[in-house]
């Protein structure tokens, strides 16, 4: 009984959400056809490239070079080395392998 009263309140409220999303959405295409500040798409893509090129001049570090980003090694890669008694790790192996501790290889 109070699964069911909980159906019933759940698509309530999506049927409410839904409502005033499209509301929304149909203001939003009203907005969107008139230029925003008199620019043309042109002019706003060209902004938005010189401002996307200064960001990418600016960060000196790629998501590589990071020491807490471990990057991924395909199947049959060398993912680990052996330094005496421990195994240190060169790479992650993709989603549904594993890195075999024997042939320090992902499989």
């Amino acid at each position: 009984m109070e699964s069911m009263r909980a159906v019933v309140y759940l698509s309530v409220c999506l049927t409410v959400m839904a409502s005033v999303c499209q509301g929304q959405r149909s203001s939003e295409n009203q907005q969107l056809s008139e230029p925003a500040l008199g620019l043309t798409t042109n002019e706003l893509a060209e902004a938005l490239q010189g401002l996307l090129d200064e960001a990418d001049s600016n960060v000196g570090l790629s998501v590589e070079k990071k020491a807490s980003v471990i990057p991924r090694c395909d199947v049959g890669e060398r993912c680990a080395m052996k330094h005496g008694p421990r195994i240190g790790r060169l790479c992650d192996c993709l989603r549904g392998t594993a890195c075999n501790t024997f042939f320090l290889r992902c499989y």
